[in-house]
């Protein structure tokens, strides 16, 4: 596999600004990942937090990045927490959303390729800097490859709109 650095950055999708924002525990690496999108002339939209010393709900910065995105169809949003895990459950709870907690590159590739995720969840206490900002420019260079990958994912929001059966088995 190629290294994803070394293919060129498409713009963002429609909307042309990536929506970004942390909890206290993903300040770091919210500010190295904010430093590289400037780096690579990717207009960002940064909602909070304003430091790692202050500690806060990560769902309220969560939800200002869904809300963000939710304003701009077709835009993209990065969210860095401790572990990624609450700002993903957060943020798949919204039609539309679809997040991808990524720890590695091929999550990354794969979540881009076959799941058309929108928006980036990463943990500022599971991975470094320099892992973090590969994973953005994987995730930021692969494009989704629809077929029947996009069928699933109309399949996802035609069941997300159906009432619960009651007693109901696979």
């Amino acid at each position: 596999m190629s290294s994803p650095s070394s293919k060129p950055m498409p713009p963002p999708e429609r909307g042309g600004v990536i929506a970004v924002a942390c909890d206290h525990a993903g300040f770091g690496l919210k500010k190295e990942i904010v430093e590289l999108l400037c780096e690579l002339k990717v207009e960002v939209l940064d909602l909070g937090c304003a430091n790692a010393q202050q500690s806060v709900h990560y769902p309220l910065f969560g939800k200002m990045v869904v809300d963000a995105m939710l304003a701009r169809p077709g835009s993209r949003g990065i969210l860095i927490c401790g572990t990624g895990l609450g700002m993903s459950i957060m943020a798949n709870r919204f039609p539309g959303i679809r997040a991808a907690l990524c720890h590695d590159l091929y999550a990354a590739l794969m979540c881009r390729r076959h799941n058309d995720a929108n928006l980036l969840v990463m943990g500022g206490r599971v991975i470094g800097p320099d892992l973090g900002k590969e994973i953005v420019r994987t995730w930021l260079g692969t494009p989704f490859e629809g077929g029947r990958h996009q069928e699933r994912l109309d399949l996802l929001e035609q069941l997300a709109q159906e009432k619960p059966r009651a007693g109901a088995t696979p």
